[in-house]
């Protein structure tokens, strides 16, 4: 199989990106994205996914997170379609239900094609660090209309923020990694009765 690697880099008076993205890696990473919070999110992304991820991003942070936050999503998804090609012989679909103490996530992962997100996880507070809670919203919509996937992300249960947001990134993580395994049974077909995604 082809080495499912993208790199994309994006420019904008409000925020330069540089980012690698490699589908098929060990969970290794170096985020740098001037907002810790932000950076340890993707950070269990990228771990628990195993996936590689090298992102530097220099944004206007002085006015607030939300730029640098959304454009990183934005370069995700474009580098995610990217590194998925033709999406031959994939599993397409992919779920995690992740428990993170009191809390427990489900993400649901299709690589059709067709952008939709849709999210049902409760913030009680303004800000988690130095991001705002309600960008973590506008992140995960940016990543599936940029990638073309339909995500869901659901709250079961959980009362710490910090946790809510945690395991919303590690059940990504987690169930895009099965959702972007090989079939063998598919023969490097598309798995979908259009014989496209």
């Amino acid at each position: 199989m082809e080495a499912r690697i993208a790199t994309v880099n994006r420019t904008t008076k409000e925020t330069d990106i540089r980012l690698t993205f490699n589908l098929d890696g060990r969970g290794n990473c170096n985020i740098h994205t001037g907002i810790d919070f932000f950076d340890h999110m993707l950070s269990g992304f990228a771990r628990h996914g195993l996936f590689d991820l090298e992102l530097i991003c220099k944004g206007d942070l002085a006015v607030d997170s939300h730029h640098s936050v959304e454009d990183c999503g934005i370069v995700l998804g474009e580098a995610i379609k990217q590194a998925l090609g033709e999406k031959k012989a994939v599993k397409r679909y992919g779920s995690a239900i992740l428990p993170m103490d009191e809390t427990l996530m489900l993400c649901a992962v299709d690589l059709s094609g067709r952008p939709y997100f849709i999210s049902d996880a409760q913030y009680t507070v303004p800000m988690l660090g130095a991001m705002q809670t309600e960008m973590i919203y506008d992140f995960f919509y940016a990543v599936s209309y940029a990638a073309s996937i339909n995500l869901h992300i659901k709250q079961l249960s959980g009362v710490n923020n910090h946790h809510i947001a945690e395991g919303s990134f590690k059940a990504f993580g987690k169930a895009l990694d099965m959702a972007t395994m090989y079939e063998e049974r598919l023969d490097g077909a598309v798995w979908s009765t259009k014989g496209t995604l």
